[in-house]
């Protein structure tokens, strides 16, 4: 199930599309966007208005491509945290103070996103990370840094943290729908819709504050008195709303949709798509969403790891979420706003609970950036 920057990273390279368009990752594999010939074309006037974009629209570190070479002590290979079709994330290490490169395991330990030398799409997610992230803060998504635009060279400066581990899964939906409802609202100046809403895209910090990461596919929500947003189809297959797949009309329900099928992951341990499951069973949810409107079969299908997170009515009344969230039609979908009331009753209520058991597994996990799959 959920995976980190190794794993995220190193599975999103170039392969076949899943849509005729191109734009869509299968699973967690992405496909190239534009043809090889424009591809690898940035234009001066390009280049010209992404510095002036990226001046005007934050208080971003600018780093020199050689700070960024000796906090991760010249691109090593055994500094790679994972790789794929973008380009690759290394460890580093600042100073907290004045950002400056630090010794290996002194000041704070940073994840430096090296984009790849060629293709566009990979720079205009690379403008899109700094646009949103420099401007939007809040303690549900992750924090950037700064960022390096020095000849070729783009590359972004993040604060490393961990990836979900199964057994916190459950625990962090709520941090987790809490990032997304302050995306959908106005207090970040306007609507976000974050697209790619996925487990592999939820980090974790020290105290296990859930934080969206990987805003390279976000886009401004609709103005005025617009219903939705129209663009190309792009994001992940078994997480994209089936409205959004259809016609490329993209609304805050569409994010929704991609919540309740990570909280169907976290509720199962399944993946989105396993192709190594019995027929019948690849795609989660086809498989799962008639079993979830049983409370016998609900039960049935809750991941073994849960045990002590959750009372059977908590469980249930989760599963009923998801189901309500997973709905084809946009507008029976609970706002984000609704999930989070929700979530934050079964907490006051005691259904969604921490064992010390649980605790116990928490503390194993504490910094790791690698996690197994799910069952």
């Amino acid at each position: 199930m959920g995976n980190c920057w190794a794993k995220q990273i190193k599975a999103e390279s170039p392969a076949d599309a899943a849509f005729s368009s191109g734009d869509l990752k299968h699973g967690t594999r992405k496909a190239n966007v534009l043809s090889s010939s424009s591809s690898r074309i940035i234009s001066a006037s390009s280049l010209s208005r992404t510095e002036g974009e990226i001046l005007s629209s934050s208080n971003l570190k600018s780093f020199s491509f050689n700070d960024l070479r000796t906090a991760t002590r010249n691109f090593r290979p055994d500094s790679v945290l994972g790789e794929g079709g973008f380009g690759s994330v290394f460890k580093g290490w600042i100073d907290e103070n004045t950002l400056a490169a630090a010794k290996p395991g002194t000041g704070m330990v940073i994840a430096v996103k090296k984009l790849n030398q060629e293709g566009f799409q990979g720079h205009r997610e690379w403008l899109a990370e700094i646009n949103f992230l420099g401007q939007l803060l809040h303690p549900n998504l992750v924090k950037l840094i700064g960022y390096c635009l020095e000849d070729e060279q783009r590359l972004l400066v993040l604060i490393l943290h961990a990836c979900v581990p199964e057994v916190l899964c459950l625990l962090v939906a709520l941090g987790a729908a809490k990032g997304l409802a302050f995306l959908h609202s106005d207090k970040g100046k306007a609507e976000v819709i974050y697209r790619d809403f996925k487990t592999s895209n939820v980090l974790l910090d020290s105290k296990y504050n859930a934080k969206l990461s990987d805003f390279g596919l976000a886009k401004d929500g609709p103005t005025g008195d617009k219903s939705h947003v129209s663009t190309r189809v792009m994001g992940t297959y078994g997480y994209a709303a089936p409205e959004y797949l259809a016609t490329g009309h993209l609304t805050s329900r569409s994010d929704v949709f991609s919540f309740g099928v990570v909280l169907l992951e976290m509720l199962t341990g399944r993946r989105a798509i396993d192709k190594n499951r019995p027929a019948g069973q690849h795609y989660l949810v086809e498989w799962a969403k008639p079993l979830l409107a049983s409370k016998r079969s609900t039960m049935n299908i809750l991941d073994p790891k849960l045990e002590g997170q959750y009372s059977p009515s908590g469980a249930r009344k989760t599963a009923l979420l998801a189901l309500q969230c997973l709905s084809m039609e946009a507008k029976q979908r609970p706002t984000m706003d609704q999930v989070v009331t929700a979530l934050e009753q079964f907490q006051d209520a005691k259904d969604i609970g921490r064992s010390p058991k649980t605790k116990q597994k928490l503390s194993s996990y504490r910094g790791s950036t690698k996690m197994p799959h799910g069952k």
